[in-house]
């Protein structure tokens, strides 16, 4: 059955609207993952299985780790370049895909206060607990915003997203997420993000930079194993929501820097020999000692890969601004 229903918190004067569009169907993704995962002839389980509560409490580690300069140096350019990004859009609404905690949404937020057009606020993200609690946090520090929840999986229910109200706004996709995708996944999903961009409106993505591999490798392979720990975490999931008997330390974390292609890839490497049951899918999954799965990638972008592959989207890239050390980016697109 679809969850639709419409949430308004009372206590804000009805500033907060939250749709819940996730059906049944969608929550059973990750037994369908699995599935074709591990039935594969090399076998695979997509990233954004790493994410429940655990894996997003270990992900919050890895943000804060010396050797993962990601989310630092994203803030870095959202703090020091925020005003300068949002001055030229006239935006008043910002839609967020994949919103999780509103840390990254305040800079850009505080920049559409700071040029008097803030009015709406538009996260999309799969968890209904987190997408409340960001929405309640700020309600509470901008007496002006409007928020309108999307409860939802914004690589398939893009089409839930609220239409503009008539102001300019910015799509944004920060992080790293957009690297988590093939190149004709990533031009695919830029095709249908571009749908809600219209002549006003703009895409803000975040991209991480083609650099050393040493430093690439050193932030995916961390002194305190905290990494490996979050990449084994996907088994975790499978054995609490599908019945799986998987032994999370029987698996090598391993993550290198695919020269070829330019992007990281983590995988998890089996110890031993052995046969894993999925008692939910009634599925049993061999592996041969050394078999390594793959978890995740993460492609690395230079400004002309990011370029093209915007344009493929039907996109033009407007304003690109790097943190001092030149390692992360964040890319303003409009409509060719």
């Amino acid at each position: 059955m679809t969850r639709d229903r419409t949430l308004t918190e009372s206590r804000f004067d009805g500033r907060i609207q939250i749709d819940c569009w996730l059906q049944h169907a969608d929550e059973r993704t990750l037994a369908k993952n699995v599935r074709s995962g591990l039935t594969a002839r090399r076998k695979h389980l997509p990233p954004k299985h790493f994410y429940d509560a655990r894996g997003s409490k270990l992900f919050e580690r890895i943000c804060r780790l010396p050797e993962y300069y990601l989310t630092r140096a994203e803030r870095e350019i959202l703090d020091k370049r925020g005003p300068e990004i949002m001055s030229g859009t006239e935006a008043g609404e910002l839609v967020e895909l994949g919103s999780g905690a509103p840390d990254k949404a305040r800079f850009l937020l505080d920049a559409m206060r700071g040029h008097g057009t803030l009015a709406r606020y538009v996260p999309v993200d799969v968890s209904e607990h987190a997408l409340r609690d960001s929405a309640e946090q700020l309600a509470a520090a901008y007496a002006e915003l409007r928020i309108h929840g999307v409860v939802g999986d914004f690589e398939r229910q893009l089409d839930r997203v609220p239409p503009t109200d008539g102001i300019p706004r910015v799509v944004a996709l920060l992080g790293s997420t957009i690297g988590n995708f093939t190149p004709h996944s990533r031009q695919a999903l830029l095709a249908r993000i571009a749908t809600l961009i219209g002549p006003q409106d703009r895409l803000l993505l975040g991209a991480d930079l083609v650099k050393d591999p040493a430093v690439l490798e050193a932030a995916y392979n961390d002194a305190q194993g905290v990494t490996a720990e979050f990449n084994r975490n996907v088994l975790h999931v499978v054995n609490r929501e599908l019945g799986g008997d998987f032994d999370p330390l029987s698996f090598e974390h391993v993550a290198f820097f695919d020269r070829r292609r330019e992007w990281m890839e983590m995988r998890l490497r089996a110890r031993r020999t052995m046969r894993v049951r999925i008692a939910d899918l009634d599925l049993d999954v061999d592996f041969a000692r050394g078999e390594e799965m793959r978890t995740e990638i993460s492609a690395k972008f230079t400004r002309a890969r990011l370029r093209s592959d915007l344009a493929a989207a039907g996109l033009r890239l407007d304003g690109w601004y790097t943190d001092a050390g030149n390692r992360f980016a964040l890319a303003l697109a409009r409509g060719a």
